[in-house]
C-alpha cells in the first residue's frame, strides 16, 4: 500500500504498477477526493513531484511510501466577479544568488526557532520516560517531563492528532517554500547546496515527528 496524507486524513491505495505515470496517480487522487485536478501538489521525500509524464519509479514510490497532498482549494468558477483593477505594484528586482541564500537561511531559521521546539515538546510528551532519563535535572525538558523532580512545573498535556497534523502541515509548507525558491541554473552552486541542505534538515524534522507519532 501507499499512503497519502491529505489534511487530517491518511488515504491508503494499492501500490500502482511501476510503469504508472505520475499524471495517472494525480488524476485518480483528484477523482477520489473530488478536488480540481490542478488545485493540489504532491510531495514525496521532501520534493514536489511535478512531471506528470514521468513514471512513479522516477520518484522512488514503493510499498509503504507516504505522499503528501497539499492544497486542494476549489478553483474560482467562471461566474466569480472580477475584482476591480488595482495599481500595478513595483516590479521586483530579479533575485541574486546572495539574496536567494539569505531567503533559504531565513526559512530554515524560522523552522528552527518556531517549529523545532514544538516538535521536540510533542516528542517529549509522547515519550516522557525517555525525556526524563536523557535530560539533566536543570534543563527545561526535565522540568516539563518529570513532575517528581520539578513539581512547580505542570506536565506536558497529551498531544492530540490535531497537534501532529498542525506541525506536519507547517513543515510541509516550509518544504514547499524552499522548493519554490528560484535558482538561476547551475551557475549558483552555493545557493543550490544551501537549499539541498535546508530541505534535508526540514525533512529530517518531519521524519522525527512522524516517526514518534507512529510509535506512540
Amino acid at each position: 500500500m501507499i499512503h497519502v496524507k491529505w489534511d487530517r486524513e491518511i488515504l491508503h491505495f494499492p501500490v500502482p504498477p511501476p510503469e504508472t505515470k505520475l499524471g495517472k496517480l494525480r488524476t485518480d487522487l483528484a477523482e477520489y477526493t473530488h478536488l480540481p485536478l490542478g488545485s493540489f501538489k504532491l510531495i514525496h521525500a521532501g520534493a514536489v513531484m511535478k512531471d506528470d509524464s514521468a513514471p512513479l519509479t522516477a520518484y522512488k514510490i514503493r510499498e509503504n511510501s507516504t505522499i503528501a497532498l497539499i492544497g486542494g482549494h476549489s478553483l474560482p468558477s467562471a461566474s466569480t466577479p472580477v475584482p476591480p483593477a488595482r495599481p500595478q505594484p513595483k516590479v521586483k528586482e530579479p533575485p541574486t544568488e546572495q539574496s536567494t541564500i539569505t531567503a533559504i537561511r531565513s526559512e530554515l531559521d524560522r523552522v528552527r526557532t518556531t517549529l523545532v521546539p514544538d516538535v521536540d515538546a510533542l516528542i517529549d510528551a509522547l515519550t516522557p520516560s525517555t525525556a526524563t532519563t536523557a535530560s539533566s535535572p536543570t534543563t527545561p525538558t526535565q522540568s516539563f517531563s518529570s513532575t517528581a523532580q520539578a513539581p512547580h512545573f505542570p506536565p506536558h498535556p497529551t498531544p492530540t492528532s490535531s497537534d501532529h497534523t498542525r506541525l506536519s502541515e507547517l513543515l510541509l509548507q516550509s518544504l514547499l517554500r524552499l522548493d519554490a525558491m528560484h535558482l538561476a541554473g547551475s551557475d549558483w552552486p552555493e545557493a543550490r547546496a544551501e537549499r539541498k541542505a535546508a530541505v534535508r534538515e526540514v525533512q529530517g524534522v518531519l521524519d522525527r515527528l512522524d516517526g514518534a507519532w507512529s510509535a506512540r
